[in-house]
């Protein structure tokens, strides 16, 4: 072979040796291989045999050269046997004349193309064999010295460029599995933050769908809690989810057997689901990942991911995070499920209380003044005297007159409708108005609240409710107990906080003695109830009442 070919193929192996280091697709790079080996060998037919685990045998085997049907007639890959496997045994060069005729061949199966010159060469990594390459049926005469020599020097290369190609791989792979432990980290991290910020369970449930979504990739999330003997959709996230409110029998489904088992499962198959995918409202799905909410043992329900967005399943890793993942989910989940009984504990008890204290208004003042009247009425209907029946009937009516007046005032305590039909600002001006007429007391009130005929939002309901009773018991304390001459009321809502201050001019209290008394309980109670305090400070010359509210807007 003369000395400008083998010029031609060197600069071959120079400029292809970079191009297989730069190149991180594997399947890419062992194609190039195989194509410069043929190249710069005159080889017909050149393999690549990748080693398995143990390097005994072949675990993959690629071809270039051969038909399509060749391929087809040979059949099955070669495993490492005879020639083969000469160098998985003996990992050196190795070229034959005609490896017909070696002791070791084992001749070729049926279809199998006719091949006589043969040259191997293995590829070795870091001082273990990977694989070797085989070449086969030189076009013009048997293989050389400088045939060797240019498949070693690619192999060189090869070995290199796989190798890079592998730990590239392998730290991107380490990449994302750490970005996904981030994930899982910071969505654990956001449960937290809203354990200790938000117990309102649906806003916890749906904060958990969101944040379970991201850290899987999944396309869609479904959380189901058990009620009685079945699960039921409470919350969703992704493009497509069930209905809050779906329900789905625990004993005939999947996920009633992840909750039970309170052991997670990974369908690649979504026919394998025991309920129809359609029934939990993500009919499109093909793979699914359901773990158990479990709390102290306890399980609470299941957390369902549905089709991983850049794979077709879910793997062990993404089962892994998600678990983890849900056992926080499953503790804030719980924590809100407490709070909410709680809350609807207490606020039965504020509800009995206030019917307690209506019923002896109602008793101590209205009936007996009722009873008062039937008296009068049944005196006077007794007498003869014109005169003395005209004056009974006077003072009933005017009694009637002031009953009836109080019967508002109950009412207007009870539920005011300026409250509903106007919103909150008009109602606590009209309660300083009447406050101020009852009392005596001045009431100066400074509203900075949504207008709604402006088209401001108003504050929920709950919460509007929540303001106008804060300032109306504060008031009632101080016509009760303050001796004041001067109040003044202000409210303030920005800033995701509905801020109330409520400060008078009279007597003052000593609050370390106050247990219970001046409606103080009540306040605090209904105020913890919104989710926000309340703080008192008093001495000789005025009380200060603030309470902050978290703000929550409707429309």
């Amino acid at each position: 072979m003369d000395n400008t070919l083998d010029q031609a193929r060197l600069r071959r192996l120079m400029e292809v040796g970079p191009w297989l280091i730069a190149q991180l697709d594997l399947e890419t790079l062992l194609d190039r291989v195989l194509e410069t080996a043929r190249e710069v060998t005159g080889a017909r037919y050149a393999a690549l045999g990748v080693l398995d685990a143990d390097r005994r045998e072949l675990e993959r085997f690629l071809t270039r050269g051969l038909s399509e049907r060749e391929e087809q007639a040979i059949g099955a890959r070669p495993r490492g046997r005879g020639i083969l496997g000469l160098l998985i045994t003996d990992p050196e060069a190795l070229r034959l004349s005609d490896l017909t005729a070696h002791p070791d061949s084992y001749g070729f199966p049926a279809g199998h193309p006719d091949m006589r010159t043969f040259l191997g060469m293995p590829i070795v990594i870091a001082g273990a064999t990977w694989g070797n390459l085989y070449l086969t049926d030189k076009q013009d005469g048997e293989f050389d010295t400088s045939d060797e020599q240019a498949a070693a020097v690619l192999a060189k290369w090869a070995a290199i460029a796989i190798d890079h190609s592998r730990l590239l791989s392998a730290a991107d792979e380490r990449q994302q599995r750490l970005e996904r432990a981030v994930r899982g980290l910071e969505a654990t991290q956001a449960i937290a933050v809203a354990v200790g910020a938000e117990t309102d369970l649906a806003r916890v449930l749906e904060l958990i769908a969101k944040r379970g979504r991201v850290i899987v990739e999944a396309r869609s999330v479904v959380i189901m809690l058990q009620q009685g003997d079945q699960l039921e959709a409470a919350a969703g996230a992704g493009h497509s989810h069930p209905q809050p409110g779906t329900r789905i029998p625990i004993a005939a489904s999947t996920s009633g057997d992840v909750m039970t088992r309170q052991r997670p499962v990974r369908i690649s198959e979504i026919a394998q689901l025991r309920i129809p995918a359609d029934r939990l409202g993500v009919p499109d799905a093909q793979s699914a990942l359901i773990v158990p909410l479990v709390y102290r043992g306890r399980a609470l329900g299941v957390l369902a991911a549905f089709d991983r967005q850049r794979q077709s399943t879910f793997s062990e890793q993404d089962e892994q995070v998600l678990l983890s993942f849900a056992a926080s989910a499953a503790t804030a989940v719980a924590t809100a499920q407490t709070v909410q009984a709680d809350r609807l504990r207490h606020s039965l008890e504020a509800a009995e209380a206030e019917r307690k204290h209506w019923a002896r208004e109602l008793h101590d003042e209205t009936l007996q003044a009722l009873g008062g009247f039937k008296v009068l009425a049944s005196a006077a209907r007794r007498g003869d005297d014109p005169s003395q029946m005209r004056d009974a009937l006077d003072q009933l009516a005017t009694g009637l007159d002031d009953e009836i007046e109080n019967l508002h005032a109950i009412i207007s305590e009870l539920r005011p409708a300026a409250l509903d039909d106007l919103g909150l600002r008009p109602a606590i001006q009209a309660l300083g108005e009447h406050y101020q007429v009852a009392n005596g007391i001045a009431v100066d009130c400074q509203l900075h609240l949504p207008d709604p005929a402006l088209n401001d939002r108003r504050l929920g309901p709950e919460l509007e409710t929540t303001v106008y009773r804060l300032i109306q018991e504060a008031l009632t304390n101080i016509a009760k107990h303050a001796e004041a001459q001067q109040v003044a009321v202000q409210v303030d809502a920005a800033d995701g906080t509905v801020e109330i201050e409520v400060t008078d001019d009279g007597r003052g209290f000593d609050t370390t003695q106050t247990t219970g008394g001046f409606g103080l309980t009540g306040m605090h109670e209904r105020a913890a109830l919104a989710g926000g305090t309340v703080t008192v400070t008093s001495q000789p010359g005025g009380t200060t009442i603030r309470a902050t509210l978290p703000t929550r807007f409707v429309g």
